[in-house]
């Protein structure tokens, strides 16, 4: 994200107040975009196809659950290449092999489409029997479709063209809504299809731009099967973050106190869903603070540490610039803090006023109130993991990323034998705890950053 937050940056210097609000608005949406517009999108064509066709509501119903298990389901299976793939476009750029970095993107998206379609025909044959065809189609076609995006947004945070990629989420969220609007009168079948097709078009966008901005050598590569040029573990990090950020919902989906069968297999939790999925509107104030304020300052800083240890500069002015990179992540955490505490606070103030204009019952507040928060936390999270990912401590991102899900899980069962009253909790904490143990973890590897850049061999 660093490459686009620098030019991002640039508004800033023009020191004005429209600089300013132009700079965090467009990295609050590109940082967030697809997952704050999917939300948007989805709920504003539920919520107007309820309000014209409200004897249809079953089936409205029955397409937010369906879009929300694709988003998840292809979120956690990407998550086993997002990382891993980062890491190797960043080595080959480094190396200065940057026309290696397309055809082992077109490999990457050739094996994902691969196991992407293996599972989920799989699981649509076994589980999904009764179903519409064409339904069952479209889930499978919108399941590869959005694994495909997930992995090719690698590239996209990586441009500099930021305002040619925030019209390619704008272009590919607009006909989404305009197709499921004009085919929402064919029930599930036609709001479903209009996202697919409108995840189409905004996939085959997000490539153009990848094709225009990094021309290739090759057709096809596939590089990152070789064990030397990739660091395994990314894969095993990606999976167990995205699959913490769904262990609580996939919980409370399949426990049938707390869920509703909805169509075929999926099943939904309205007590719960609602609350979490509004609460993430509030994660854009922070991403926008985490892009240019922590991910942009922090990797400009990092650079000029290693360019001062690789260039043979004193030991006195290689610590000034530790000191430095450490100053921008305490600054950065603490931004994030102001920034989203503000946010937190002031939804927090205008909850009851909110669910009741939107139509729900009050009830839905704690909840919402507690997710709120919870959001914030992952806001912190993702940025202490980034700057792990930067200092290359990939053992403790995986271990963190693992103490994410499983204190996920747990304090999630936890919360639901406790009753209503807790429920969010499991979510909240499980983030606080895998933050704090975060936290710990950086200042004691800042501590010896220097020795171990010196004295300790890299291992492969």
């Amino acid at each position: 994200m660093a490459g686009i937050g620098f030019e991002l940056r640039k508004l800033l210097r023009k020191d004005s107040y429209f600089g300013l609000l132009r700079a965090y608005g467009y990295a609050g949406i590109i940082s967030s975009g697809p997952w704050v517009l999917s939300i948007l999108v989805i709920m504003a064509i539920g919520l107007l196809t309820l309000g014209l066709l409200p004897d249809r509501s079953q089936q409205i119903w029955q397409f937010l659950v369906s879009v929300t298990y694709l988003v998840a389901a292809s979120l956690s299976l990407s998550g086993i290449a997002q990382l891993l793939f980062t890491r190797f476009v960043a080595d080959r750029l480094f190396e200065k092999k940057d026309g290696t970095i397309l055809p082992n993107l077109i490999g990457l998206l050739t094996m994902m489409n691969v196991l992407a379609a293996v599972i989920g025909f799989a699981v649509l044959y076994a589980l999904f029997d009764g179903t519409p065809l064409l339904y069952r189609v479209e889930m499978f076609v919108g399941f590869v479709l959005l694994t495909n995006i997930w992995c090719i947004t690698v590239f996209i945070t990586g441009m500099k063209a930021y305002r040619q990629v925030l019209w390619a989420f704008f272009i590919g969220y607009a006909i989404t809504f305009v197709l499921g609007m004009a085919l929402r009168r064919y029930d599930l079948v036609g709001l479903l299809g209009g996202f697919v097709v409108g995840q189409g078009i905004l996939f085959y966008i997000l490539l153009f731009l990848v094709l225009r901005y990094y021309p290739g050598d090759s057709i096809a590569a596939f590089d990152i099967r070789h064990a030397k040029m990739t660091y395994r573990s990314l894969a095993f990090t990606g999976l167990f973050y995205n699959l913490g950020l769904w262990a609580d919902k996939f919980l409370f989906w399949y426990n049938p106190a707390t869920s509703e069968q909805v169509i075929g297999p999926l099943r939904a939790s309205p007590i719960y869903d609602f609350p979490i999925f509004l609460a993430y509107l509030s994660i854009v104030p922070g991403m926008a603070v985490f892009l240019i304020r922590l991910e942009t300052d922090f990797a400009e800083r990092y650079d000029a540490y290693y360019n001062a240890v690789r260039g043979g500069d004193t030991l006195s002015h290689i610590e000034l610039r530790l000191d430095r990179m450490v100053e921008t992540v305490q600054q950065g955490v603490y931004d994030i803090f102001k920034i989203q505490g503000i946010t937190v606070v002031a939804l927090l103030l205008i909850a009851p006023s909110l669910i009741d204009w939107l139509g729900f019952s009050p009830y839905y507040v704690p909840l919402f109130n507690i997710d709120i928060v919870a959001v914030g936390m992952q806001v912190l999270f993702m940025a202490i993991l980034n700057v792990i990912f930067y200092l290359d401590k990939l053992k403790i991102a995986l271990g963190l990323c693992l103490l994410f899900l499983v204190s996920n899980v747990l304090l999630t069962l936890l919360s639901m034998y406790l009753g209503a009253i807790f429920y969010g909790y499991g979510f909240a904490i499980s983030l606080m705890i895998s933050s704090l143990a975060g936290l710990a973890f950086l200042d004691r590897e800042f501590q010896k950053l220097t020795y171990q850049t010196f004295m300790l061999q890299r291992q492969g």
